[in-house]
């Protein structure tokens, strides 16, 4: 029987068909084995690895229970909602590898709060939002705010990393949610500006020209202090990791840094937005 070569770099759902295989032969199991394990056929099995039938969500946690990754942080169902995610940008799933690994994770946002200081019902919100504009499924909405908690889970490691988190005033002037969800969005920002590895600024309007930035901006610097970027548009995203084309957007940070406001001023820039949901 001819043994089907597998690209692990040929799209998500085909690495996560060779990562199946690769499990599987290293426990010396035959795909019947694993079928019998997972209550699927080995054909089944064997169109999964071979990337001729995408994984299913119910797929993937038996497989994690087959495997014995329940509860660990590399699951095949975390596997699969990257695959499923089909609404993230290109470049935003291999990013998110190395933002659950980052010693330093910089932030800028514009608009809205970012995503690693969510509460779930903003993020419910933005995901029901896009859901209602016909941009993503009611299943892809699920996902987003799943992969989203997974993210906010990953930093919570027995090294924090620090986080600076610079955001344009508008992403707490502006009012996502309604009353209710806006006020638990705005005082959960407080609190974690009072978290000793956060660092958290508003950059003003009246900065004007002087923004550094006009789209968002994330920056991770890595244990060995390498340094990656990610910036997305409204239609494609970008990861950059060569190393001249990412310190002139770490420069552009730090003298955004220094434009925007202390914490303490930004802090009560919160407040009195939240005053405005009473």
């Amino acid at each position: 029987m001819n043994k089907r070569t597998l690209n692990p770099d040929a799209s998500l759902q085909a690495a996560y068909g060779a990562r199946l295989r690769s499990m599987r032969e290293a426990r010396g199991w035959t795909q019947e084995e694993l079928a019998d394990r997972t209550e699927y056929s080995a054909v089944h099995i064997s169109a999964v690895e071979t990337g001729r039938k995408p994984p299913t969500l119910r797929f993937s946690r038996s497989t994690d229970r087959a495997f014995g990754l329940v509860g660990t942080g590399d699951t095949f169902e975390r596997q699969f909602r990257e695959i499923t995610n089909g609404n993230l940008l290109e470049g935003f799933p291999e990013y998110v590898k190395y933002e659950g690994r980052a010693a330093e994770i910089r932030l800028y946002e514009i608009g809205i709060v970012p995503g690693l200081l969510q509460t779930p019902e903003y993020a419910r919100v933005l995901a029901d939002s896009a859901l209602r504009r016909g941009t993503i499924t009611a299943e892809q909405a699920e996902e987003r705010v799943a992969f989203l908690a997974e993210r906010q889970a990953a930093l919570e490691r027995p090294r924090l990393p620090t986080m600076l988190v610079v955001m344009d005033e508008s992403c707490v002037r502006r009012q996502v949610g309604g009353p209710e969800v806006m006020r638990a969005q705005l005082d959960q920002l407080v609190q974690f500006a009072e978290l000793p590895n956060i660092v958290l600024q508003i950059a003003p309007y009246a900065i004007g020209e002087r923004r550094t930035f006009d789209l968002p901006m994330n920056l991770l610097t890595m244990s060995d202090l390498s340094v990656v970027a990610y910036a997305e548009s409204q239609l494609r995203g970008h990861l950059e990791r060569d190393t001249a084309a990412v310190l002139p957007l770490l420069t552009a940070y730090h003298q955004l840094q220094a434009e925007a406001l202390p914490q303490a001023a930004s802090v009560a820039m919160i407040n009195e937005a939240r005053k405005g949901t009473l």
